[in-house]
């Protein structure tokens, strides 16, 4: 078995992943104060070609150095904006009948491994602040939460990581 060179993996150029059929999910970040969390999130959402992610209230922007070390280029590539909030974010989609799951330990919450995504829908994930998670008027206005299980000691893991699940999941029902 021999690893693949960078030349050999055939990605596509920025301007082919522009024009390129995406994965119909919106990622929303609710008030992320890591730029290294922020860029990691677009490197994965190119990774799956997500729709869009949307950075709300204090969540760092592009152009902006530490995003780029995490991000390698990713936000010049995957679509996103600035909303004054999430709430305002999440009303938005919603209008525009997306199903909205904000993800968070929540009474009621849907066990990840339990959720399948159905294709021709579009959909919305919630990420929340690193140490508040998402905002329980958020949360409120979200079609439903989903739970990543954890077996260890800790309630919570990188806002990254956990983006880095979900998207996952999302992309094994919807693209793969």
């Amino acid at each position: 078995m021999r690893k693949l060179r960078t030349i050999e993996m055939e990605r596509l150029s920025v301007e082919e992943f522009h024009e390129a059929a995406k994965m119909p999910l919106v990622v929303v970040l609710d008030n992320v104060r890591s730029m290294h969390n922020v860029g990691s999130v677009l490197r994965t959402a190119d990774a799956f070609r997500v729709e869009e992610v949307v950075l709300c209230g204090i969540t760092g922007a592009p152009p902006h150095p530490e995003i780029h070390k995490t991000a390698l280029g990713a936000e010049d590539s995957v679509s996103w904006r600035h909303a004054d909030s999430a709430l305002e974010a999440v009303m938005k989609l919603r209008q525009q009948g997306v199903e909205v799951l904000s993800v968070e330990q929540a009474e009621g919450s849907t066990m990840l491994p339990s959720f399948h995504a159905e294709r021709g829908k579009r959909y919305a994930i919630v990420l929340g602040n690193e140490v508040k998670g998402v905002q329980q008027e958020v949360i409120d206005a979200s079609c439903g939460c989903l739970e990543i299980p954890q077996l260890g000691t800790k309630h919570s893991m990188n806002v990254s990581v956990t983006a880095g699940i979900v998207i996952y999941h999302f992309a094994l029902d919807l693209l793969l």
